[in-house]
């Protein structure tokens, strides 16, 4: 069962944080998609976004900050392709990703700001499971996001309705 992010709102709103509307598109073929947050805080190098990818994703969701540059993508097919054979349950950038058409084909939930066809550096620059924040939200490792068309949120602890 897939759990909307307006019934969690509706149940648990003293327990979440819940994104801006700042223009996140999906792009992915899965729509509804939640787990533990991991974070990347990268600037036009994507190189840790692939570090995270090649680990276990099981439950887990990977939320990219890219300090919301449109000059490059931070995921590409290529990239969405390993998080899918590492069971990555979805993906958050903030930012660009490219390969949008192959993207919407995959069973991976992926929200982005908008596409961008340049591939990003590779200076293995960045900081790896930190706290980051973007839409008026701070995004913890250890806690949970949830996403859908309707929105991103985040808690805590995992919720049920």
């Amino acid at each position: 069962m897939q759990l909307k992010t307006t019934d969690l709102c509706d149940a648990h709103p003293e327990k979440i944080q819940v994104a801006e509307p700042i223009g996140f598109k999906d792009f992915g073929g899965a729509k509804y998609f939640s787990g533990k947050i991991h974070t990347v805080k990268c600037f036009e190098d994507n190189s840790l976004v692939r570090k995270a990818l090649e680990t276990n994703g099981d439950g887990k969701v990977l939320i990219i900050d890219g300090g919301a540059s449109m000059r490059c993508a931070l995921l590409g097919d290529m990239l969405a392709d390993l998080a899918i054979k590492n069971k990555w349950g979805g993906i958050i950038v903030y930012g660009c990703i490219r390969d949008s058409e192959a993207i919407a084909k995959l069973p991976l939930g992926v929200k982005a700001l908008n596409t961008n066809p340049i591939k990003s550096n590779k200076r293995n620059e960045g900081q790896d499971n930190i706290t980051v924040r973007f839409a008026g939200t701070d995004f913890v490792p250890g806690q949970f996001v949830y996403a859908d068309a309707d929105g991103i949120i985040v808690a805590k602890e995992a919720l049920t309705i």
